[in-house]
């Protein structure tokens, strides 16, 4: 392995920073940056963030393998990504300011298009959903027009592309218990802990 692929002192780190900026800062003038990512870090772990130019497109926890939806991201978006934070910052000001207890409503652009049909319907009907509240698969089975869907439903929300933004945490099982989640059961519990304090 080459030492100097990963510098060590603090100049050729400030070099490098520089030059990336530069990179993000092209791509992004010359319209050749199609997916930007950041990570935030949240009391639940460390969130992936990626946009198109259209708004947010994904949010992956790091239990999802970030490395996994980026290549996903890389299929299905488009191979054209880069770490380019700025694009990213009013999504992780607004996360920030969710998990600090000031904010109860994402106001972000997003881009679904990873999503179609019954799953695209689910999805939409979630962003409904007040903070705080919570409904049970079954409700919105019917509220999306096909009442026998409620696994249906479950699956909707575990391949949600934008939890904690769009709130699948707030759907849970008919008897109360909170059900699976893309997080896992523990940030589940949490973000609706936080929801009702």
């Amino acid at each position: 392995m080459n030492p100097k692929i990963f510098p060590t002192n603090p100049d050729e780190t400030a070099t490098l920073a520089r030059l990336h900026a530069r990179l993000e800062r092209s791509a992004d003038e010359h319209r050749l940056l199609d997916v930007a990512y950041r990570t935030v870090d949240t009391p639940l772990g460390v969130l992936l963030l990626a946009a198109s130019d259209i708004g947010l497109v994904r949010v992956a926890y790091d239990i999802e393998d970030h490395a996994a939806v980026l290549a996903t991201l890389a299929q299905s978006v488009s191979p054209r990504i880069l770490r380019a934070p700025a694009r990213l910052d009013a999504a992780a000001r607004q996360i920030d300011e969710y998990f600090a207890k000031r904010r109860t409503h994402f106001e972000l652009p997003v881009d679904l298009r990873l999503v179609t049909g019954f799953r695209r319907n689910v999805i939409e009907h979630l962003r409904s959903i007040g903070y705080g509240q919570r409904e049970s698969y079954a409700s919105v089975a019917a509220a999306v027009g096909n009442p026998r869907a409620v696994r249906a439903v479950g699956t909707a929300c575990a391949h949600n592309p934008l939890p904690v933004v769009i709130p699948c945490h707030r759907v849970v099982r008919s008897d109360g218990a909170t059900g699976q989640y893309a997080g896992g059961a523990r940030a589940k519990a949490a973000l609706l802990t936080l929801e009702a304090a």
